[in-house]
């Protein structure tokens, strides 16, 4: 993890932003200057024109003044553009990084697959390209606008400074009253969202089921929890906020009072109470707006928080010196290894090596850490202890981007993505004709996707569209074997497979043979098991067995009782367990037992 002392990409990125930031202050410095203009202006027409009775006195002063307010347009005009260009160069130098950081998140950390961070960028874009902002810079001004009102007399600018005292208490009773409330709204409102989010990839299920009145109920809680904590915290800002505006016309007024009773007294000009009324106004305005968009500020510091938080949890992947393309040698040392985010071990003592072109089977009950290890031989999830190595180098030494064309997955769950069949085999990135002809006819699903409406090019959506199953793994399996990857993890390839796409299966499989790729395969079928070269059984986390696939399926064969296996670690319970579907698969018969069991998980 990176040390908190570091700056973040955000924070460099915002540093980098600073000269723009600065550029904001400058134009701002102009544009409060020129809001002396309104109460200079009163106060010319009160105290000169009035008593001068000049008509060519106003009119200059009137060409002056509009002449001002048309530089002051621009200005503000200005620093608007300015700050959206600001959000938008702030959001590119930052995007990519964070989308990368969300998706590796997402790898590393169950149940961390959520696209907040992208909301939480484009708020914090949206507050500094926002009006809010403006009362951060127009805030230090205030100053000036009270040293002016105390030019014109002495009272006016207590009169004033008290005011905005009590105005800015306001400010911080709103901060300390909603702060909070505001951040547990928004995390149960990130909740809530997340829970949504997951519903819809499984709507049918709930539909299907009548499971629809469960899960909304669920949803509601956490969205009710939400609304009851905005309308708290926003209850107590609105009442803040009123106050603040309703006090802010009252000093108004009495200020206006104060500037008569002076007037009165004879310490000073009628010009100088109109103008120091509309003084007292812009002198408290920035406060007044700050408590108005405070609400947004908070939300916006949230996001900035959660993005941070993001940021230095998951560091940029360190760019290593390019390797050889590999040939696929794969070792694992003394690896244990769990789920991220889990302390405990699930596979523990794994030692092997496979060489190259080898074909290895992995089979096990369910839970025995048959999907972890497959995580962690292609590097998606951490070793605790030990390291798995490819062609002699760790493979978290390979940049992944340099790696991935040579590898091969195909997980349990088949995720399909957005866009045409062809840019999903070519993996979204060029797409080859032939490479991906070749992929799908190695896959056996070529004729297939030539039936569909527009073969190739037919888009589908993520949750694969109207495509079946079966076909969205096969589809899977093509986008595995594109480009004639060197190492190929196949986690039961035929869960969802008919007898026709298990025959392409094991084509493909024969074919990969023939190419010297280096395959895993974690099945029981015997379609499957009876092409690999070796057997690798795991039970509770450990190798129980490993050796030549006849070797391993004689030792399951022999009857309980007849003594130990010679092969290292065998475990004679686990071969009680598996004989039958073992047997079928040494002896090429009847594999229904084995089907039945063709989906166990990790």
């Amino acid at each position: 993890m990176a040390s908190r002392q570091e700056a973040t990409d955000l924070q460099r990125a915002l540093k980098a932003c600073r000269g723009s930031f600065a550029s904001v202050g400058f134009f701002s410095m102009f544009i409060n200057l020129l809001m002396l203009v309104p109460p200079l202006y009163m106060l010319q027409v009160y105290d000169r024109v009035i008593s001068s009775r000049s008509a060519d006195t106003l009119l200059m002063l009137t060409l002056v003044v509009i002449f001002l307010f048309f530089v002051m347009g621009l200005l503000e005009l200005v620093r608007s553009r300015i700050l959206i260009r600001v959000g938008n160069r702030l959001d590119t130098m930052v995007n990519q990084r964070l989308y990368s950081a969300m998706f590796r998140r997402s790898v590393m950390t169950q149940g961390q697959q959520s696209a907040q961070p992208l909301s939480d960028m484009t708020n914090l874009r949206q507050f500094l390209t926002g009006n809010g902002l403006f009362a951060f810079f127009d805030a230090p001004w205030v100053p000036i606008y009270l040293g002016v009102l105390f030019l014109f007399h002495f009272w006016l600018g207590v009169f004033a400074t008290c005011a905005g005292i009590v105005l800015l208490i306001l400010a911080i009773a709103n901060e300390k009253a909603t702060k909070g409330l505001l951040s547990e709204a928004n995390a149960e409102q990130i909740k809530a969202q997340e829970l949504a989010n997951a519903n819809l990839r499984n709507s049918e299920v709930l539909h299907a089921m009548g499971m629809l009145p469960g899960i909304m109920g669920r949803w509601a809680s956490k969205h009710h929890e939400f609304l009851a904590k905005q309308s708290q915290a926003s209850d107590r800002a609105g009442a803040l906020a009123n106050t603040s505006k309703v006090l802010r016309m009252l000093f108004q007024s009495m200020i206006l009072g104060l500037g008569a009773f002076l007037v009165l007294e004879g310490d000073m000009s009628p010009g100088m109470m109109i103008a120091g009324s509309i003084l007292m106004g812009r002198a408290l305005s920035p406060i007044d707006q700050m408590i108005g968009s405070w609400k947004g500020f908070v939300a916006s510091r949230s996001a900035y928080k959660r993005l941070n938080d993001l940021l230095d949890q998951i560091p940029a992947e360190e760019r290593h010196m390019s390797l050889p393309a590999p040939r696929g040698d794969l070792a694992i040392e003394t690896v244990a290894a769990a789920p991220p985010g889990v302390r405990m071990a699930t596979i523990r003592g794994i030692n092997f090596a496979v060489p190259s072109g080898e074909h290895v089977g992995i089979i096990g009950p369910s839970a025995a850490g048959k999907s972890t290890l497959a995580r962690v031989m292609l590097g998606l999830w951490p070793t605790q202890v030990g390291s798995v190595r490819l062609d002699g180098a760790e493979i978290i030494h390979w940049n992944r981007d340099e790696l991935g064309p040579y590898i091969g997955y195909l997980p349990q769950d088949i995720e399909l993505f957005d866009g045409s069949i062809s840019e999903n085999i070519a993996r979204f990135g060029e797409v080859d004709a032939q490479k991906v002809v070749a992929a799908a006819q190695k896959a056996g699903v070529h004729e297939m996707i030539l039936q569909l409406p527009n073969g190739y090019d037919t888009v589908i959506s993520g949750a694969g569209g109207a495509l079946s199953g079966g076909q969205r793994q096969r589809i899977g399996l093509a986008r595995a074997l594109y480009g004639n990857p060197v190492l190929v993890v196949l986690d039961e390839p035929n869960s969802n497979l008919d007898e026709n796409g298990e025959r392409a299966l094991s084509e493909a499989i024969r074919q990969l043979k023939a190419e010297g790729t280096t395959l895993f395969v974690i099945s029981h079928r015997q379609s499957v098991l009876k092409h690999v070269d070796q057997l690798l059984v795991l039970k509770d986390g450990q190798v129980s067995m490993f050796g030549p696939r006849d070797q391993v399926l004689a030792q399951f064969a022999k009857p309980a009782g007849t003594g130990r296996s010679s092969l290292a670690g065998s475990n004679a319970a686990t071969g009680r367990k598996s004989g039958s579907r073992l047997a079928a698969v040494q002896g090429g018969g009847n594999s229904t037992g084995s089907d039945s069991q063709s989906s166990e998980q990790n």
